[in-house]
C-alpha cells in the first residue's frame, strides 16, 4: 500500500474546531506567534529569533484558553525551518541513494504541514523566517546528522507542547503530525547506520522539550538569520 495524500486542514478539522479556537481567545491570529515563542515572558532574550517579537504572560482565563493557537504557531516556526532545510537539500542535488529518497519524503512531509498549520492560522500567520543552513544540506554526512537533530527537536517539542493542548481537536492533528516527525526521526537513523546514533529507536523513552529548550536547539543552530 502506497501512501500519497497529504491531509489537509479540512479533512483533519472537519468542524472547524481549530479555526474557532482564535475566536474562542478573543485574539488576533497576527498576535498569536508572539505569545508562541514568548509564552510566559521568560524567554526575552530569545525574541530576536523571529524579529523581536515581544514577551506575553498567560495569566488570565482568555490568554490561557488561546494557549493551543499559541502551541500552533511555534509549531509553524519549526515547520518553516525544517520545510527548508529539506527543500534546499533536494534543490541542491548533492544527495544520492537513500539519502535523496529520505529527502523528497520529508520535503513533502514538512511542507504539508507548514500548508496545513498556515491554513489553520488563516492569512496573518507569521511569516517565513529567512534562513542560512550553512551548507550543511550540501554532503551526505552533514545533511544527515543535522536532519537527524532537527527531527530528534520537533519530535520532543511536539511531545512537550501534547500535555497543555486543551482541544482534542487540535490535540489530534498535533499527534498526526507528531507521528510523522517520529518516523522521519527513525528512518534518518536507520540510514546513518553505525553513526552515533544508530538505532531507530535508541531509547525507551524519548524526552520532551519546553519551549524553553526548543528555542536554544533552534538559535543554536544558526539556521534562522531573519
Amino acid at each position: 500500500m502506497t501512501y500519497d495524500h497529504a491531509l489537509t486542514l479540512g479533512e483533519i478539522d472537519r468542524d472547524g474546531a481549530l479555526q474557532e479556537t482564535a475566536e474562542r481567545a478573543g485574539v488576533t491570529r497576527g498576535d498569536a506567534l508572539r505569545r508562541a515563542v514568548l509564552g510566559g515572558g521568560a524567554l526575552i532574550g530569545a525574541s530576536s529569533l523571529l524579529g523581536g517579537l515581544p514577551a506575553t504572560a498567560l495569566g488570565s482565563t482568555t490568554r490561557a484558553s488561546a494557549g493551543d493557537v499559541d502551541i500552533l504557531n511555534f509549531a509553524l516556526t519549526l515547520e518553516f525551518l525544517e520545510a527548508a532545510f529539506y527543500n534546499e537539500a533536494v534543490s541542491k542535488g548533492k544527495l544520492s541513494g537513500e539519502a535523496v529518497k529520505f529527502a523528497r519524503a520529508v520535503a513533502r512531509d514538512e511542507n504539508a504541514h507548514v500548508k496545513f498549520l498556515k491554513g489553520a492560522l488563516g492569512s496573518k500567520a507569521v511569516k517565513t523566517p529567512k534562513f542560512d543552513f550553512k551548507g550543511s544540506t550540501g554532503a551526505r554526512g552533514t545533511f544527515l546528522k543535522t536532519a537527524m537533530a532537527l527531527e530528534d527537536t520537533g519530535v520532543a517539542a511536539y511531545a512537550g507542547a501534547a500535555p497543555m493542548i486543551a482541544n482534542k481537536k487540535t490535540l489530534a492533528a498535533a499527534l498526526s503530525v507528531h507521528s510523522v516527525e517520529a518516523r522521519h526521526a527513525a528512518w534518518v537513523r536507520n540510514i546513518l547506520g553505525n553513526g552515533s546514533n544508530p538505532l531507530p529507536a535508541p531509547a525507551p523513552f524519548d524526552p520532551s522539550y519546553t519551549e524553553a529548550q526548543t528555542l536554544k536547539v533552534v538559535t543554536g543552530t544558526g539556521f534562522i538569520v531573519m
